[in-house]
């Protein structure tokens, strides 16, 4: 089939194009930022590009991101701050093919979760490159928060609430836990959930103090596998009482992985992602003088881990690869705000890893043999676009989508250095990984935003999403009685 382009503000012709779940030989018109036509040819057109020898491939969609977070004053590493505002972090994100980011606004004890999203507001606006959303983080279940605020996070466009098992500033008890999820599920809201448990975290750590044992590498220590292990099963459990959907978060451990799987395999409705840190660094990369790079949690586990995470994301017991995305400072501002000898304790956990995301999975996934090509989309694309309810707008080619579309030169090699990435932060993890496929021009609703390497628009051009209910909640009207209820 032909088109005539003349009425198209783009014309991207001559490549190879992931659409209806495979790679077709096709054109794209791109009108009024959506995808406007997908044809055999397409004349014409205000402006057009030859994509001969790239694969247009969709945005990717990175659902958890920390963007310009403000510190939390309650926690261990008080006073580190976060590189990367909404210019920087999505400026990273465009260079790596991302064209959609969801960042949080958390809420701090004794404060409005109404204060969080007009913080967050102030600092995104007209900061962006790409399009983003927000989670609101819940650390002070007040009875006001669950009566009044979460039932009104939706009509703002947030459909989402994250709440931790861990972290003394932000843990919920189980009571808090099942009082949220509760909310949440009266509200129609998705709740994601940080599973380590703090208790068995502070009892390890106190003892590894005592004994002098304060490098970054007992970081891991203190987060055995079990601390993950048994925080997962735990917030399956309190899900399933509640009778609610979850999400857990940044999944690392392979006996997490198991949990899940056997949770799902029960058919309950858990959802859980994983990170390109548990299939690229591992507890090694915590040793050394520079171990506090690598430092996140959970923490990467031991390299015979790696195969797990990549088995569950070919299962699909893990449903989407995020970043989450952490961009401290190796200096005093960031991980070394209490000095370079200071107790893992006091180290600020993330690591930076936006940019770097879509880049490892599709050279390390889709090259190395380990994901197809229709697995890379699914799991950095469209799953969750569907899961936070950004989808049929965003995660695939189709008609009526927005054209967040990039061009990928499946052939092209670099070695990572922190040198060629647009992030704030003055390292990346992955240094000196060589890697084959890279992003080479990106649109952002039906705006060339990164061309070969040049950022050509002014900073602004992103858009706040009002988010729909995820695809993986029930309407509230549609809520069935549950087996407790009279």
């Amino acid at each position: 089939m032909n088109a005539v382009g003349d009425a198209f503000d783009w014309v991207i012709h001559g490549g190879e194009v992931f659409t209806e779940g495979a790679l077709q030989r096709c054109d794209v018109g791109i009108r009024g930022g959506r995808i406007a036509a997908l044809a055999e040819r397409i004349d014409g057109g205000l402006q057009r590009f030859d994509a001969a020898g790239r694969w247009l491939l969709p945005g990717g969609v990175d659902a958890h991101v920390h963007i310009d977070q403000p510190p939390n004053p309650g926690s261990a590493a008080r006073g580190a701050e976060m590189a990367d505002n909404f210019e920087s972090g999505t400026r990273s994100a465009a260079f790596g093919g991302t064209t959609t980011v969801l960042s949080f606004a958390p809420q701090f004890k004794g404060r409005s979760l109404q204060s969080a999203l007009d913080e967050y507001h102030a600092r995104a606006h007209g900061n962006a490159y790409v399009d983003h959303g927000v989670h609101a983080i819940v650390s002070d279940p007040t009875p006001d928060v669950l009566e009044r605020e979460l039932p009104g996070l939706a009509q703002q466009g947030c459909t989402s609430v994250k709440i931790y098992l861990t972290y003394e500033a932000l843990r919920l008890s189980d009571r808090q836990v099942l009082d949220v999820l509760d909310a949440c599920r009266q509200a129609g809201l998705l709740t994601m959930v940080h599973a380590e448990n703090l208790d068995c975290i502070l009892w390890l750590t106190e003892r590894l103090e005592r004994a002098g044992l304060t490098h970054p590498r007992y970081h891991e220590v203190s987060r055995p596998m079990l601390v993950e292990r048994e925080a997962t099963y735990r917030a399956i459990a309190l899900a399933e009482l509640v009778e609610t959907p979850i999400l857990i978060v940044h999944v690392g451990a392979g006996e997490a992985i198991e949990v899940i799987a056997q949770a799902r395999q029960r058919g309950l409705p858990i959802h859980a992602e994983t990170c390109p840190q548990y299939l690229f660094l591992s507890s090694d990369d915590l040793h050394g003088d520079e171990g506090a790079k690598c430092m996140c949690s959970p923490p990467p586990r031991a390299k015979e881990n790696a195969p797990s995470v990549w088995a569950g994301l070919n299962q699909r017991s893990l449903s989407l690869v995020s970043s989450d995305h952490a961009p401290y400072r190796f200096d005093e501002t960031g991980k070394l705000k209490y000095g370079p000898r200071a107790s893992f304790r006091f180290i600020a956990n993330g690591i930076p890893g936006l940019e770097t995301r879509m880049p490892l999975m599709f050279s390390e996934g889709v090259v190395a043999g380990r994901l197809s090509l229709a697995d890379f989309v699914e799991l950095c694309c469209t799953a969750p676009a569907q899961l936070y309810g950004l989808h049929p707008r965003k995660g695939e080619i189709a008609l009526g989508a927005d054209a967040d579309l990039v061009a990928w030169d499946p052939a092209h090699q670099v070695r990572l250095t922190n040198a060629m990435l647009h992030h704030n932060v003055d390292y990346t993890p992955y240094a000196g990984m060589d890697i084959t496929g890279w992003p080479m021009q990106v649109w952002v609703r039906g705006v060339l935003t990164c061309d070969a390497g040049r950022l050509v628009v002014p900073r602004g051009g992103g858009q706040f999403l009002q988010r729909e209910r995820s695809a993986a909640v029930p309407h509230p009207d549609a809520l069935p009685r549950r087996k407790w209820e009279p």
